[in-house]
């Protein structure tokens, strides 16, 4: 029965992502709308508008520029603590800092079908549309997580990692051609935005990428420590016989 079940999600899931694509796929009509929007008259702002603007920025940014790639670091940091009591605390904050970046994100669809023009003729709404998909589609991904020792928890794991990872960098992507887009139809300077933002996405690359050089630095340090104690024990052993006391 969960075999049946997980072949559904799979068939499910490809079905998602042919849908997606072909959405992503643009048209000869399409290409005509995306140069005619190129050239529209730049989007005047109105104070309803701009804080609508910025609300959706942030939801987003929110999501997937910051809590997603948060859960990333959170559940590789699980891997290096000894503790399983740390271990059971970082899954769960992995899995509520995703849970909340789910509902952000869908937050900020809603905000943007409800309010935003919606051709899809454009970069940063095509891969809108296919970040929203595949958001939604990782959470289910995630909570059919095979035991441990099932021949399809290999699968399961590399599939979870790499459409996690994927909606992390596409979706700091989409955050760039957000700022671009909006400085080019506004006329608005998002310098100051764009230049946070790259800090942030650089802070958290060194923190992915010293993970795995941290726990080996951790695991010399224990190596080096057992050596001097072993060296130690040696160069002084202890007396453990007894002491003879001759009495005349």
């Amino acid at each position: 029965m969960l075999l049946f079940k997980r072949k559904r999600l799979l068939l499910a899931s490809a079905c998602c992502m042919s849908v997606i694509l072909l959405l992503l796929t643009p048209t000869q009509g399409d290409s005509n709308s995306e140069q005619s929007y190129k050239i529209a008259q730049p989007l005047e702002l109105t104070p309803k508008l701009s804080l609508q603007l910025k609300l959706h920025a942030f939801l987003l940014w929110s999501s997937v520029g910051f809590l997603m790639p948060i859960g990333v670091l959170l559940i590789r940091a699980s891997s290096t603590v000894k503790s399983a009591k740390s271990v059971k605390l970082l899954f769960y904050c992995h899995v509520g800092s995703q849970i909340v970046a789910v509902v952000l994100a869908t937050a900020g669809a809603v905000l943007s079908i409800s309010n935003f023009e919606n051709a899809f003729n454009n970069t940063h709404q095509r891969i809108g549309l296919a970040l929203y998909g595949f958001i939604w589609l990782q959470p289910l991904i995630g909570f059919l997580r095979p035991d441990r020792g099932m021949r399809f928890r290999s699968a399961w794991y590399l599939t979870h990692w790499l459409l996690g990872i994927g909606i992390c960098v596409v979706g700091v992507a989409n955050v760039y051609i957000g700022l671009h887009t909006y400085q080019e139809r506004t006329g608005r300077s998002a310098r100051l935005w764009t230049v946070l933002l790259t800090v942030e996405v650089a802070a958290m690359a060194f923190v992915y990428l010293f993970q795995d050089r941290w726990s080996y630095v951790v695991r010399q340090a224990e190596a080096t420590l057992g050596d001097e104690q072993s060296e130690g024990s040696t160069m002084y052993p202890a007396n453990d016989h007894k002491e003879v006391i001759v009495v005349p």
